[in-house]
Formats: structure tokens, sequence, C-alpha cells
């Protein structure tokens, strides 16, 4: 999927804006592929799959798109 960041905090997670859904998505630095959490910014475009945790939909493989 593709998607912009939309909020990166300092305890090392953020929140994606997902193309043609209302909801953001969570992700976590871990789940991070090819990039350093400290290169993103908010408004760059990722890609990244959807998993189910128990805490609802999360971001995977989040990588520079």
């Amino acid at each position: 999927m593709n998607g912009i960041i939309k909020t990166l905090t300092e305890k090392g997670f953020g929140f994606i804006a997902r193309e043609g859904e209302a909801k953001d998505l969570f992700f976590h630095s871990k789940e991070l592929a090819g990039v350093m959490f400290d290169e993103l910014k908010v408004g760059d475009a990722v890609t990244f799959e959807v998993v189910e945790t128990d805490k609802g939909p999360a971001a995977k493989n989040v990588s520079r798109a």
C-alpha cells in the first residue's frame, strides 16, 4: 500500500495517512525496511504492508516510496 507520513513521535513510532482510507495507520520504528526512523519526515511518501495486531491494524515493512 501507499501513504504519507502524517505524524512522528520522539518515542519511535508514528502514523501514516493511507490513500483512500479515513483512519491513519500506526507504525513502530522496528517495522521500518531500508530507512532509519530519524531519516523520516512528516510528508514523506512511503510504502508498507498492513498487518492485524491485538491493538488493531498496523503498518509493517515501511519504506520510502
